[in-house]
């Protein structure tokens, strides 16, 4: 992401704008973001094939508790800064959606380097993220398109019952069959309106695995992904950064919001479900780890001319902000 923003208009674009043209055509960027994307639907699958189960059953209830409460509390107090900075309603849900979502796969890679994964607070986060920004997709499309709304979740549903037939006869252990169904059900779920990582993660998630078979599937796709592939959505979203836009009062104020919605939302809600303080802290501030879905979120905004570039860029700004402090406040607290 830093790599993108130095190679963007924030600094090379600002120092040397022939350079900068010359290295990144606009023609270049279609092809960028096409890399991108399969970064994101590979990286979803392997969260989804060494999600733990089990611990979702057993959190099911906190983790749908605290999903709906740091998407309504960061959606409301999100919808409200905006509508009082830019009295706009479409953009002010624009913004209010992009406050409330959750980084799915940096939470996950979060919890891989904090040790976390295999936790209670760790099947919760994930819980929790995968609710909450289900939820947070749908109100995404409901706001871009609401004539297209029930469609939507009718499709979404028998999306959902497809994938459940095929856990029921799916014997394969081959891996490229499992990455061909994990790129049909991006593809699908892209389609219905819901974005193709979760697509990806379903897939992961519902195919029938042994330990020796998730152990093949990282050996082989995990390298390349984390190497090649994700780090060039990020530094994609970088160069459509401009960073000397993202400062100033408006900034603050934005950043400030998400960050106490998001993080009261989840915490109390967690602990009125039962979750111990500490626990519920650590998973407010888990929620807080924005990036990757909302540079995916802001990506269509910016593509659709919601977003103007100076609100992209306070927007990455935040994003950035909040995914960089949630690692090193998780483990204080966790180890506190």
């Amino acid at each position: 992401m830093f790599a993108g923003v130095a190679l963007g208009p924030s600094l090379l674009g600002w120092a040397a704008p022939g350079a900068f043209q010359a290295l990144f055509p606009q023609s270049s960027f279609a092809l960028l973001n096409i890399i991108g994307q399969l970064g994101l639907i590979f990286y979803m699958f392997l969260v989804g094939m060494t999600l733990n189960v089990e611990h979702l059953r057993e959190q099911s209830r906190v983790a749908l508790t605290a999903s709906i409460a740091s998407i309504a509390v960061p959606f409301v107090s999100g919808f409200a800064l905006a509508m009082a900075l830019y009295h706009e309603v479409p953009l002010a849900l624009f913004l209010a959606v992009c406050m409330s979502v959750t980084a799915f796969p940096v939470l996950a890679r979060i919890l891989d380097e904090a040790g976390l994964r295999e936790t209670r607070l760790g099947a919760v986060a994930i819980a929790c993220a995968a609710f909450g920004d289900v939820i947070a997709w749908l109100l995404l499309a409901a706001i871009l398109a609401l004539s297209s709304a029930l469609r939507t979740i009718n499709l979404l549903a028998i999306y959902l019952v497809a994938m459940l037939v095929i856990r029921m006869f799916w014997k394969s252990r081959n891996l490229a069959a499992a990455l061909i169904f994990a790129i049909a059900s991006s593809v699908a779920t892209d389609w219905i309106g819901v974005h193709a990582l979760f697509g990806a993660f379903f897939a992961g998630a519902i195919i029938p695995k042994t330990q020796e078979f998730v152990e093949e599937t990282r050996r082989v796709v995990e390298p390349l992904t984390m190497i090649l592939f994700l780090p060039v959505f990020f530094a994609y979203a970088g160069l459509r950064t401009e960073m000397q836009l993202a400062w100033g009062r408006e900034a603050l104020f934005i950043l400030a919001v998400a960050v106490v919605g998001k993080w009261t939302g989840a915490m109390l809600a967690a602990r009125s479900a039962g979750m111990g303080a500490r626990e519920s802290n650590a998973l407010g501030i888990l929620m807080n780890a924005r990036g990757l879905v909302e540079l995916v979120i802001l990506s269509i905004g910016f593509d659709l001319h919601i977003l103007t570039p100076a609100i992209f860029s306070m927007m990455v700004m935040m994003a950035l902000v909040t995914t960089l402090m949630t690692a090193p406040l998780v483990r204080r607290v966790v180890k506190g």
